[in-house]
């Protein structure tokens, strides 16, 4: 396969951002269904920088169903494999190439309590990485904003489309991610740019209005119609609106037939002003993983399904990126009507 030099490049680049070195152990994990100029393209950049490149490609498992399953952050490609887990746990930096990705994988934390630092590699067509590129200024904005929500007590995200939502930060995980991991146990998905938190069990209550041209990523489509979820104990207790918007989400959380499908997962903001909120219609759906999305600066980012912090494991997962919110910190804005407050700018 011939990999475009200028990606060659941009990807060496970024894993030398990565503290990627000569010498280093990498190991760059795919899957059947991996995408191929990704995994190539990868191994090309590692062993442009020296390291000690190996590959490993697990079968992709098929699909018990009930739906099919998109963009969950929870790969199932090891499938507990212990040979391959302590392969992986033994190096020093893994390029995730999964479907899916490693985020919520249940081998993650034995990966990562080996020393190694994940970097998963989102399943987009290769050009989203080429127009997202690098923010020298991402690193520093993001840790702001983990630490203004890591100081905080309490969320709340209210929008004129009607959204009232309050989540209460005791017990919660804070993350960040800029698009790159340099300390050992870390992971990052690449693109970066987001600021959120795991909430703990029961802490989250209200109402999520999502309104045109607010995304649904597990359906790569945008809402036409809107769509009214009343959240009770970090439940979805309640969906309501008229069209198909509504039908096709209630039906596919009702598919799973399990709470942990209607519970909340995460929560945060996008900081990327790279990242585009309009691109779907752009890309054919198996182009686009829509990390771009989930990313973009000033979207209110909330997800339906695993959440370890809360100690909720599921294979069903929505990941709703929307505009126009404004998200506070103890009543201080970090987001205002969609648009980063100056700081985080």
């Amino acid at each position: 396969m011939a990999v475009p030099w200028h990606r060659i490049e941009a990807f060496s680049d970024h894993f030398a951002r990565c503290a990627v070195t000569a010498g280093e152990t990498a190991v760059v994990l795919a899957e059947a269904h991996s995408r191929p100029e990704l995994v190539e393209v990868a191994t090309v950049a590692l062993e442009r920088l020296g390291a000690a490149v190996a590959t490993v490609v697990m079968p992709t498992p098929a699909n018990p169903g009930p739906v099919p399953i998109r963009s969950t952050g929870a790969s199932v490609a090891l499938g507990g494999h212990r040979a391959a887990i302590a392969g992986l746990a033994a190096a020093d930096f893994i390029v995730d190439c999964t479907v899916e990705g490693l985020l919520h994988a249940v081998e993650r934390p034995e990966i990562l309590a080996g020393g190694a630092r994940v970097l998963m590699l989102s399943n987009e067509h290769p050009e989203v990485f080429d127009r997202v590129g690098h923010d020298p200024s991402m690193a520093d904005r993001v840790a702001a904003g983990r630490a203004r929500l890591a100081a905080a007590s309490t969320m709340r995200v209210t929008s004129a489309a009607g959204t009232d939502l309050t989540v209460d930060l005791a017990g919660a995980v804070v993350a960040g991610s800029d698009g790159t991991v340099t300390e050992p146990g870390g992971i990052a998905h690449w693109p970066g740019g987001l600021v959120l938190c795991f909430p703990a069990a029961g802490t989250v209550s209200g109402t999520v209005v999502m309104a045109p041209g607010d995304a649904n990523l597990t359906f790569k489509e945008y809402v036409r119609t809107p769509v009214t979820c009343t959240l009770e104990a970090d439940h979805v207790v309640d969906v309501a609106g008229d069209g198909l918007d509504v039908e096709l989400f209630a039906s596919y959380l009702a598919a799973w037939e399990e709470p942990e499908a209607y519970a909340v997962s995460h929560l945060g903001w996008g900081m990327n002003h790279a990242c585009r909120w309009d691109v779907l219609p752009l890309y054919d759906k198996a182009d686009l993983n829509g990390t771009e999305l989930r990313a973009f600066a000033g979207n209110f980012l909330w997800s339906t399904g695993a959440n370890e912090v809360a100690g909720r494991f599921c294979r069903g997962h929505f990941d709703l990126p929307m505009r126009n919110c404004t998200v506070a910190l103890d009543g201080e804005p970090v987001v205002e009507d969609g648009v980063l407050v100056d700081e985080l700018r």
